[in-house]
């Protein structure tokens, strides 16, 4: 079938389909059931338009493609402008892949304000497209604030005992950081009289923009601050166990798996993007952060008597590889950062749903309410070992391609830092394993793990198609590293001295 036709308005579908399926549920009628199905319908239309971006992306080209760039306000100068290329369109897919899996694992745990629930979560869904597909300033601003106020809510109306505290701490945290970014926004546009990201990039380039070399260091702390909290890169990271320990199942996954992205893409795209010297004097502080949040996130995720929190940690020691490869301007580096983010989302992704199908039976995450699970719940057990593998980084699944891309850009940058890195492998292999043996194993101490129903349809449904991405990711991860890897040579391009210089020595 020939779908050319799409391209010219394929992103613009992707983006707000969720949106409208979203204000079709608002008229519905409140019958649980088909408030769900018709959730379920909507994100999967989603998710199958999604898939015309990388079957029809050209691979070997750098630069933005399905652009589509049209006047919206005259003054001041905002554009609708969107496009995407292998750095955006893999997060873009990965985005509508979890939401029909968050609908899934929603489907019974999700009893009261049913549609509501499925309202926000289509909401935060074309809000978090947007980020990755704006190309305007304005717009990525307007979508990157747009996704706090339904994450907010699913966290503080749907979540658990101390919702509230968690939801506004996520919030304040998240937003006052946005001001200073919002403050680099308008600068550049007082300058240039532009939104638009490719003119404001090619200006600085170009030595155009008056006043720039004075104010650099200050714009791109502004851009990095605003992403450093939202990864969260450490000591920026306090606000993430919380939010992850009270949002609902479905929260914590989009949460992990691609709230979290917007802070290492937006570093990738516009710190590296606009602010390439800047990038590269600012390196070895970030970097070293970096290597602190490898390292304290696996040793305080290792400590944790809660499972979410353990793997809430988990996602900041994860989330420091992201940075660090991004920041070794090596090729493998950023390749393995972009792999990194995919597959920290679909295997994190797995794990709070599993997480999510235990509290749904017995209403704790404490490590210690469980105990010989593997008897009563054998399918449950060896799914969770599935995705635990992954996320370990077990070869031949999706954990290690991006971790051995990372740590190889890490030692061409600078042997200390891969060797540093490397440890938070290790590390990540205890904290996850010691909780496998702790749930799975041992004998049942609590008489009532004996009666513990094993996974049902509908959450096989939700937790098998990640086991699947994850082990499709890991034999054949050339699927996804062909798209990215000219995407990542364009960003690449200012920092090729550097590049060069590190391959001769």
């Amino acid at each position: 079938m020939n779908t050319d036709h799409l391209s010219p308005y394929i992103l613009t579908l992707v983006t707000f389909v969720p949106l409208a399926g979203a204000l079709l549920l608002v008229l519905l009628p409140r019958r649980d059931r088909d408030i769900r199905i018709f959730s379920l319908v909507v994100s999967l239309l989603a998710f199958g338009l999604s898939l015309h971006l990388p079957v029809h992306l050209h691979r070997g080209q750098p630069g933005f493609q399905f652009e589509i760039d049209k006047p919206w306000i005259s003054s001041p100068n905002i554009h609708y402008h969107m496009g995407t290329d292998g750095i955006s369109v893999w997060l873009i897919v990965l985005t509508t892949f979890l939401t029909p899996l968050c609908v899934l694992i929603s489907w019974k745990s999700v009893r009261d304000r049913v549609k509501e629930f499925f309202i926000l979560l289509l909401i935060l869904e074309t809000a978090l497209i947007g980020v990755f597909t704006s190309l305007d300033l304005f717009l990525f601003y307007f979508f990157w604030e747009a996704t706090l106020i339904p994450m907010a809510l699913l966290i503080g109306v749907f979540g658990h005992e101390r919702k509230v505290y968690a939801a506004v701490k996520f919030f304040m945290y998240t937003m006052i950081a946005s001001v200073f970014m919002l403050a680099a926004i308008l600068w550049l546009y007082a300058q240039t009289h532009s939104f638009d990201f490719v003119t404001i990039r090619d200006a600085i380039a170009n030595h155009q923009v008056a006043n720039f070399p004075a104010a650099a260091q200050w714009l791109f702390l502004g851009f990095f601050i605003a992403f450093a909290v939202k990864v969260p890169l450490f000591p920026f990271h306090t606000w993430l166990p919380d939010a992850h320990v009270e949002a609902p199942t479905a929260g914590s996954v989009l949460l992990a798996g691609v709230l979290l992205k917007m802070g290492t893409y937006g570093m990738l795209r516009f710190n590296l993007g606009l602010f390439p010297d800047q990038a590269r004097s600012n390196a070895p502080w970030i970097i070293a952060l970096a290597l602190i949040g490898i390292i304290y996130g696996a040793l305080v995720a290792m400590v944790q008597p809660n499972m979410k929190k353990l793997i809430a940690y988990s996602s900041v020691s994860h989330l420091g590889f992201v940075v660090l490869g991004i920041f070794s301007f090596t090729t493998a580096g950023l390749n393995g950062a972009m792999f990194v983010m995919l597959a920290h989302g679909v295997s994190t992704g797995g794990l709070f749903m599993l997480a999510g199908v235990l509290h749904e039976r017995r209403h704790t995450y404490e490590i210690s309410e469980f105990g010989g699970l593997a008897s009563p719940m054998p399918v449950y057990a060896a799914s969770f070992l599935f995705i635990v593998l992954a996320s370990v980084g077990l070869p031949l699944l999706n954990g290690f391609v991006g971790e051995f891309l990372v740590l190889s850009g890490a030692f061409q940058a600078k042997p200390l830092y891969g060797t540093l890195a490397a440890t938070g492998v290790i590390w990540s292999a205890c904290y996850l394993l010691w909780m496998f043996q702790r749930v799975f194993y041992g004998k049942v101490t609590h008489p009532v793990n004996n009666s513990v129903s094993d996974l049902l349809g509908f959450e096989k449904a939700a937790i098998w198609p990640c086991a699947v991405a994850a082990l499709v990711m890991g034999v054949a991860p050339i699927m996804w590293l062909a798209a990215i890897d000219p995407a990542v040579q364009a960003a690449l391009t200012p920092f090729a001295q550097v590049v060069s210089k590190v391959v001769v020595q």
